[in-house]
């Protein structure tokens, strides 16, 4: 069946008809043309493993706004590390955080800039690789993330000096969030295909445990076709859509985070959540 990409009409379409649907958008969006106008363009940039993950999370934190200045904020936070994270976060010391005491995005103040920084040295000083940090809540035999992302935030506030305000950064499912960004991180960095967007460069966590990074935009087109039913927008929708996606792809359900959000972008209705 072939549904034309601007008709929203047939919205209560057979599963079959809809994974058909889906599938499409998937083939349309998840395409390297995605990268130029999105926050995955700022790790783009990078070819050390340790760079591209440094880069791609506080990228994803900082992922909130308008994408344009998602992505020139981000750029202007590497550049105070002269482009080479993982160099820069290994290596600086006290008097080379100066500069960031000036680096504001929206809520994000220097009080978690300098966290993040003092988190990451502790961390790489200690771990080759940030997939660890989300390895030690999981089991390869988790149907998803869920205890991954818990364990990840427990580490990543493990410091003694940890504030209390930059916690709202990084969220947890204990209290109910979504985790969009999180979840959205983990996609660029495990998924893996031959379409050059996500990076698929994370072995230990597998596609078919991710989840779908839910933001206002996805739930509506998710809504929209029957997708989503939780009123409430929480943890318990992430996992009641990301199921209803694995029904079409078990393996790689987050791949129609591209339909839905391509939807979106594709008829004007997607905003900057």
């Amino acid at each position: 069946m072939v549904l034309n990409f601007s008709n929203f009409t047939a919205l209560n379409l057979p599963p079959t008809d809809l994974k058909s649907f889906l599938d499409d958008c998937v083939d349309r969006y998840n395409q390297p043309s995605f990268i130029e106008n999105d926050p995955i363009g700022v790790p783009r940039r990078f070819s050390k493993l340790q760079d591209i993950e440094i880069s791609a999370f506080w990228t994803a934190m900082l992922a909130w706004g308008q994408r344009k200045t998602i992505i020139n904020k981000a750029n202007e936070l590497f550049g105070l590390m002269g482009n080479a994270p993982h160099d820069f976060i290994l290596n600086h010391q006290e008097a080379d955080r100066r500069p960031f005491l000036n680096f504001v995005h929206r809520t994000f103040q220097a009080t978690d800039t300098l966290y993040f920084l003092e988190f990451f040295q502790w961390f790489y000083q200690n771990h080759q690789s940030l997939e660890a940090a989300f390895l030690k809540g999981m089991t390869p035999a988790d149907a998803h993330v869920e205890a991954g992302l818990i364990g990840f935030r427990a580490l990543f506030f493990s410091l003694p000096d940890a504030p209390q305000r930059t916690q709202k950064h990084v969220p947890s499912p204990i209290t109910k969030s979504t985790c969009k960004r999180l979840n959205m991180f983990l996609r660029w960095m495990v998924r893996s295909d031959d379409r050059g967007v996500d990076f698929g460069l994370w072995k230990h966590i597998k596609p078919s445990q991710l989840l779908v990074p839910l933001d206002v935009h996805v739930e509506r087109h998710a809504r929209r076709f029957g997708l989503l039913t939780r009123p409430q927008t929480d943890w318990l929708a992430v996992l009641e859509l990301t199921e209803r996606l694995r029904g079409f792809d078990p393996n790689d359900p987050v791949k129609y985070d591209f339909a839905l959000f391509g939807l979106g972008a594709n008829l004007g209705m997607r905003g900057e959540g």
